[in-house]
């Protein structure tokens, strides 16, 4: 009896052991993301020029090259709205270059968007960010991405009064 106990255990350890390493091979990348400040360029792509905040966000990438972002409240931080962005991209950076960037999605007034796109990246993505882009102001789309208003790889900082 206590060997079929010992078995069962063995068996669902092993089984989980498996299930927790094919996640993890499917995601390659996963962090938050934050708002941007202007006068920030990252891969030769400027920041807006107003601080943007996100309540919510992170980006998912997977070998494959499968992009999933999530935001929640995308505003710009003196006005509560994404004021005239109407529409973002995702660019993904690999080293010191955009290695790839999604199709537009519309950006709610709330700020919320969701991208889920496959995309051509090279292997490996080193250094990966995922830029949020402006990519439609007040409804007219952009013919290519605009400036970053918010990215991975960024740290939230909750007081910029620092005292010297």
């Amino acid at each position: 009896m206590k060997i079929r106990a010992a078995m069962a255990i063995i068996s669902c350890f092993v089984s989980c052991l498996f299930a927790v390493s094919t996640v993890a091979d499917e995601i390659g990348f996963l962090s938050p993301i934050v708002g941007s400040n202007p006068g920030v360029t990252i891969a030769d792509v400027k920041s807006g020029g107003a601080p943007w905040v996100v309540r919510h966000g992170f980006a998912v990438l997977n070998d494959e090259g499968r992009l999933r972002v999530d935001l929640r409240g995308l505003i710009l931080a003196g006005v509560g709205t994404p004021g005239p962005v109407t529409a973002v991209a995702g660019s993904v950076v690999c080293g010191d270059a955009v290695a790839a960037t999604t199709d537009s999605v519309l950006l709610s007034v709330d700020g919320n968007a969701e991208i889920h796109q496959k995309l051509q990246l090279p292997s490996p993505c080193l250094g990966t960010i995922v830029l949020i882009r402006a990519a439609a102001f007040n409804g007219t789309p952009l013919p290519a991405p605009g400036p970053w208003i918010a990215a991975t790889g960024l740290v939230k900082d909750s007081d910029s009064n620092h005292d010297n």
